[in-house]
């Protein structure tokens, strides 16, 4: 069991209050793995202060000098990959196989975030005076504040924080709850890669009791917040009006369209990987799979026998290919959903229970599950479940599945499977989604292109690629005459 401690102004320490909750195992919801501060907002006050404190030095820092004092982070995490998968597994449940991607691609984030050290200055431009020359500045805001998941703990603070600070900013990140792990380990190898005190403060505790504090104290000038769609228009409300920035990554009910010249064996094994990977947490995750109905039941019959091959159990058994799902709440909401589906009519081929036999009664498993003939208006089309199901629904033809697809408040991912070029750009350019793919999974990305969402998926810039350094800067224009 790990002791954790706020991280504030280069120490290590423990809240105010002097309270702590504990954290559990999903795989045993009786293993005790962790304790961690209940912090209060006494304890955001003091880091925003410290990273008041340290903004001008480490603004005035060069930004490659500020990307090469956190490629040790990069450094430490990549001789400690064993180490920062395990501790994702025990405290989110995804499989080993997938905490290790997981530190891969946050990895990767890093990597590209500190070669924006290089290229954050700004254009040249002609002027139309003799003698006179212009300059775009992008500069650092200040003290920034970062809300981080609990389904990819690692990569998503890896994706907000390296920008963050190497355009120049100070932070506060505040973990989900339920991972606290992952966040304590990141700022390990920040201390030992010797940032400047204050320069990223790390404040573990309870969106309800600090969350205030972290959006809406005068001196935080941004908010890059992924969760709930619930909960991040919250936060936008709340912020309508103000000068802070805000950057929103939420929710997500991705659509993976099946034409019939698609090969189905190849779009049923994206389906899978898509809806039933971490669980089906991820916010890009396959939710709808929407078939041609020449190929409906054909590609059904595909998917179901893969789906019942499928071994759930604890993820730190490198046979398992799903893990538990992360924590009673989730637990819960996904198990309310599959009673939905059945009420509604849609028609179970496969899973849709709890998993509570032998080594499994301890933890919060629940079997993959397929649902088939969906009706696009029924709930479980419609509203995020965050887990492992999948709606099957049927479509006549292209025209159909597409306006499916679109049918729906979210817009974050989207997939199409087809051997025909132009229903594969046509799908491209009216697909309502910020990632789109073709003949991929809906949840494949890489580092240096943007990541976000339109409709109820995302506000403010995207995360990742150029704009995550962008995010967290503001522009001057400058004149100089000789």
């Amino acid at each position: 069991m790990k002791t954790l401690q706020n991280y504030v102004n280069g120490q290590w320490t423990d809240s105010k209050s002097g309270e702590r909750r504990a954290g559990f195992n999903p795989a045993d919801r009786h293993l005790e793995i962790c304790t961690v501060p209940a912090s209060t907002s006494a304890d955001v006050e003091q880091a925003i202060a410290a990273a008041q404190t340290a903004y001008p030095a480490w603004a005035r820092t060069p930004a490659p000098r500020r990307a090469e004092t956190l490629r040790a982070v990069w450094e430490v995490m990549k001789a400690r990959v064993e180490e920062f998968a395990r501790t994702i597994t025990l405290e989110n449940g995804k499989t080993l196989r997938e905490s290790r991607v997981e530190v891969q691609a946050a990895l990767k984030e890093l990597d590209f975030q500190l070669g924006q050290g290089r290229r954050l200055g700004g254009p040249q431009l002609c002027s139309e005076l003799a003698g006179v020359s212009c300059q775009l500045r992008r500069e650092p805001l200040g003290v920034v504040s970062l809300i981080t998941p609990w389904n990819f703990p690692l990569n998503v603070a890896c994706r907000k924080l390296v920008p963050a600070l190497v355009a120049g900013n100070c932070c506060l990140l505040k973990p989900a709850d339920l991972t606290p792990m992952s966040a304590g380990l990141l700022f390990e190898a920040l201390h030992d890669a010797k940032l400047p005190a204050g320069v990223a403060n790390l404040v573990f505790g309870r969106g309800s009791v600090i969350g205030e504090t972290l959006v809406m104290h005068p001196s935080i000038k941004a908010v890059s917040f992924t969760g709930s769609t619930e909960v991040g228009v919250g936060i936008a409300t709340r912020l309508a009006g103000r000068a802070t920035k805000v950057q929103l990554e939420m929710g997500g009910k991705n659509p993976l369209v099946v034409l019939r010249d698609a090969d189905l064996e190849l779009a049923a094994e994206a389906a899978v990987v898509g809806g039933y990977s971490c669980a089906g947490q991820w916010c890009t995750s396959t939710s709808r799979v929407i078939v041609e109905s020449a190929v409906y039941e054909d590609f059904l019959r595909l998917l179901v026998a893969k789906v019942e091959s499928l071994k759930v159990g604890n993820g730190l058994n490198e046979s398992v290919n799903v893990g538990p799902v992360c924590g009673a709440q989730q637990y819960e909401t996904i198990l309310k959903y599959i009673d939905i589906g059945k009420q509604e009519g849609a028609r179970l081929c496969v899973g849709g229970k709890a998993l509570t036999e032998g080594a499994l009664s301890a933890g919060y498993f629940i079997a993959p599950t397929v649902f088939a003939d969906v009706k696009p208006g029924m709930r479980i089309a419609q509203e995020e479940i965050f887990g492992p199901v999948l709606s099957v629904l049927r479509a006549q033809d292209f025209e159909e599945a597409l306006r499916v697809a679109n049918g729906i408040a979210y817009g974050l991912a989207s997939s199409i499977y087809t051997r025909d070029l132009a229903s594969a750009q046509r799908f491209i350019s009216e697909s309502e989604v910020g990632l789109c793919h073709v003949n991929m999974h809906t949840a494949y990305k890489e580092p240096q292109l943007e990541f976000g969402g339109v409709k109820e998926s995302g506000r403010g810039a995207p995360e990742a690629g150029e704009s995550g350094a962008e995010f967290f800067t503001r522009h001057k224009a400058v004149y100089v005459k000789e």
